[in-house]
């Protein structure tokens, strides 16, 4: 093998280590996980603690707790101060309980064995076309949390807590001052219609979800006090939607499903509208060419878990034309997604 020229083995070397690091993420999401796992971030809360400390309160084995703790402090998650403490960082604050940003659940869920091991078919998707997830577990993701409620709570608080992150900014982008009902068909446990109902005392709401998810989402809307306003429906969108709305809401709904399935529930959304109702999908849009963007990484964890896939403006556009809408406008927002408002 012949030696390329200094200058440009120094590049060759560089860039294979910016290769290496990309391969080696999945070092860091278990990392971050088991941090999660242990409440780390939540005991650094009131300042900076020592290794024995954190030992002590998490339960673990101190010298191999400072492995995990030094490894992610390296990467930003985390710091060690000059005593020898570890304390919070900007990034390492999302992994707190109960907070406004948390994404714990979130960090939880891409640890748990359920959705990683998938991804190591990743190969049977890209030659199939089909969701890795029921070529391992031998169910689709749906009918797998189905039979595991731990799974199904995971997810839902996992689907929370990026609809906390989202609602503000699609409150901000959408004048509901002329709506009256809005029916958030699938909204998990009512993140984002609550915050609509919040924003705007005039609006009445309806969620629409599975039984199992409703009984927890009465619960929630409950504490958040927009209950007497809000009503909880349990179906099945590729059944039947509930009628009587001004505005129906899909967020994150039809990218969990192929194109076949995510018409059904257009078309059973259609079905429920009136002349007057509009429909608010509300999803990524992938942008053509090479712009970096988490949604495409994002689209093949769709591919690999359940099958689905983002999508470009112009295939919700498709999609909504072949289920029977006409498209009105896209409105973007602040946070990574947009809303396309359709008739």
């Amino acid at each position: 093998m012949t030696l390329p020229h200094p200058q440009l083995m120094a590049q060759e070397a560089a860039a294979s280590l910016d290769l290496l690091h990309l391969a080696s993420g999945y070092w860091i999401s278990q990392s971050l996980s088991v941090a999660a796992a242990l409440g780390i971030a939540d005991a650094l809360k009131d300042g900076p603690r020592s290794i024995d400390e954190l030992a002590e309160m998490t339960n673990t084995h101190g010298p191999t707790l400072f492995r995990l703790m030094r490894a992610l402090a390296s990467v930003g998650v985390f710091t060690q101060t000059t005593s020898g403490c570890f304390a919070l960082t900007p990034l390492a604050r999302p992994l707190q309980q109960g907070t406004w940003g948390s994404l714990r659940a979130v960090v939880l869920q891409m640890g748990s064995a359920y959705r990683w091991q998938p991804w190591g078919a990743l190969l049977h998707s890209v030659r199939t076309g089909e969701p890795a997830f029921a070529h391992v577990f031998g169910r689709r993701v749906f009918d797998y949390y189905a039979h595991n409620p731990d799974a199904t709570a995971l997810f839902q608080d996992a689907m929370s807590e990026i609809a906390a992150l989202v609602a503000p900014a699609v409150v901000a982008a959408y004048d509901f001052a002329a709506v009256e009902k809005v029916v958030d068909v699938g909204g998990g446990y009512g993140g984002l219609l609550t915050a609509v109902l919040q924003a705007h005392p005039h609006l009445q709401g309806v969620l629409f979800e599975t039984p199992t998810v409703g009984a927890e989402a009465r619960r929630r809307l409950a504490a958040a006090n927009v209950a007497a306003r809000c009503s909880v429906m349990d179906g099945d969108f590729f059944a039947a939607v509930p009628s009587g709305g001004d505005r129906y809401l899909l967020q994150f709904i039809l990218h969990d499903w192929d194109d076949e399935r995510a018409l059904t529930i257009l078309r059973n959304c259609r079905r429920a509208m009136g002349p007057q109702s509009r429909l608010l999908l509300i999803e990524t849009l992938i942008p053509p060419g090479d712009t970096p963007m988490l949604g495409k990484l994002l689209d093949l964890e769709m591919l690999v878990i359940c099958g689905g896939r983002e999508r470009e403006e112009a295939e919700y556009q498709a999609l909504l034309a072949a289920a029977g809408f006409t498209y009105l406008r896209t409105i973007p927002t602040l946070a990574p997604l947009s809303m396309l408002e359709s008739r």
